[in-house]
């Protein structure tokens, strides 16, 4: 069955992590009933919370009616049974951990689970849609569809694998519009897309300068900052995109990273430093130093 951009009603977000609550809250602001999934109930309270904020921060910017607050957030629904999720859904986008076996253990499971009409999407950042395509039981409507920021950075990603239809790329381009994100068309299987592909050289440098004691975190991110006009380094960068997900990235590049950022990653990780998630990366949230308006004096 093939299905039409006006067929999507249903939306399920597998894992509620940082990306994943901004995926759902963006579906939800599309219109988009929203089902949001994950194995561990206790990560819903902050999901919920990063997304009540998200609303705050567009009503402040004049881009969203705080007065249609309620309705969004109803929209929204959250569970932490598999059947319940996958019930009536019409396309799914998954956001678990950066582990090939957890995320292939989750297509087997949603496979089986689905509608035999449901879209799979992973928003994997530097795996390959072909390598859970067949795990789902259905590669011909698999493909990656990657989300960057959502609300800043408002790319996101279409790779197909050489299996993936061709109406379901077509579909995820037109669904990108309606989301308010830029389609970014990636022709070819590649190991973090594009920008992924272009950032992981700019923060293996950045790592190395540190490691090698050329300038401090705070000095580095100030160059980058400084030259380049922009409110955030490589270091705020990586804090943004999670250590641990930088840390599988890097190792997926390995031969061309250095290894004292891969070393450097691993060790921050297992002293429990992830990043914005965990409040502590190379800076400490919510009020990081490079957010000081006093940063690049």
């Amino acid at each position: 069955m093939v299905l039409s951009l006006k067929d999507i009603r249903n939306v399920l977000v597998l894992g509620c992590g940082t990306l994943g609550a901004r995926v759902g809250l963006r579906f939800a602001l599309s219109g988009f009933q929203v089902k949001m999934y994950d194995i561990d109930k206790d990560i819903f309270p902050s999901a919920k919370t990063s997304q009540t904020q998200l609303l705050q921060y567009l009503a402040k910017k004049k881009l969203f009616n705080p007065q249609k607050t309620e309705e969004v957030l109803n929209s929204i629904t959250w569970t932490t049974s598999p059947q319940l999720a996958a019930q009536e859904v019409h396309l799914i986008n998954e956001s678990v951990t950066e582990d090939v076996e957890v995320k292939l253990k989750v297509w087997e499971q949603f496979g089986v689970l689905s509608p035999a009409y449901t879209i799979f999407t992973t928003n994997t950042s530097f795996l390959l849609p072909s390598m859970f395509a067949e795990a789902s039981g259905r590669p011909g409507r698999f493909c990656a569809f990657h989300f960057h920021d959502i609300f800043h950075a408002n790319v996101v990603d279409i790779m197909p694998h050489a299996g993936t239809e061709k109406w379901v790329t077509e579909l995820l381009v037109a669904l990108s519009t309606v989301l308010e994100q830029v389609p970014v068309y990636v022709e070819k299987e590649s190991p973090g897309y594009i920008f992924n592909s272009m950032l992981i050289g700019v923060l293996n440098s950045a790592c190395t300068l540190l490691a090698d004691g050329i300038g401090s975190v705070e000095t580095i991110d100030k160059s980058w900052m400084g030259n380049l006009k922009t409110g955030i380094g490589p270091f705020g960068m990586m804090d943004a995109i999670g250590l641990d997900t930088a840390w599988h990235v890097a190792k997926r590049h390995e031969g061309r990273v250095n290894k004292k950022f891969i070393s450097l990653l691993r060790q921050m990780i297992d002293d429990g430093k992830l990043g914005v998630k965990s409040g502590q990366g190379f800076y400490s949230y919510p009020n990081p130093r490079f957010k000081d308006p006093n940063f690049l004096s």
